[in-house]
């Protein structure tokens, strides 16, 4: 487990030089606008997401397999499901980056509608992502046994806590002045 938090921090650390690269041209933290426009500004968040994405996706498979610690038999049953797995969560992280797009285009206008409507996205999305742990960790479960199983979960949703603390950072709280 001390691998896992050491990958944590690794990753939180190189994703947040990862935005500081980036934010020269993205500025969202005061809800300024930068002299690009709104489509250079959504091209560059959805390259920092991807760039993201790309590198938690190759990390998080390495660290799954270190953690894991499967026998050959165990792996032949588990990589498929969790390469099933991957794909779907991936549907999540597409909403979620449609989500922080949106976020960020409606800052500095935000209206109590559009408020609403964002934290019902977030919510759905949120619940989407708690069903989906649930199938899979039944699927792992009959495949494989329940400690496998809770040993996915629990190292799944360590590396979702950091993707979802370093998207959360990186978003400026909504100014209540903004009313």
């Amino acid at each position: 487990m001390r691998f896992t938090f050491c990958f944590a921090l690794a990753v939180t650390l190189a994703a947040s030089g990862l935005h500081a690269q980036v934010t020269e041209n993205v500025s969202l933290s005061n809800g300024v606008k930068s002299d690009s426009s709104k489509s250079d500004q959504e091209k560059n968040i959805s390259a920092y997401i991807e760039l993201l994405r790309r590198d938690l996706r190759k990390e998080k498979a390495q660290v799954m397999a270190a953690v894991m610690q499967l026998d050959a038999s165990e792996a032949a049953a588990f990589w498929p499901i969790y390469k099933d797995y991957d794909a779907e969560i991936d549907k999540h992280y597409d909403g979620v980056m449609h989500l922080v797009k949106d976020y960020a285009l409606n800052y500095v206008n935000m209206t109590p509608e559009i408020a609403d409507g964002l934290a019902m996205r977030l919510l759905d999305l949120e619940q989407g992502r708690q069903e989906l742990k649930r199938k899979y960790y039944l699927r792992f479960k009959s495949a494989l046994d329940a400690i496998t199983a809770a040993r996915f979960l629990q190292v799944e949703n360590q590396i979702e806590k950091v993707i979802d603390l370093q998207i959360a950072s990186e978003l400026p709280v909504i100014d209540r002045g903004q009313q």
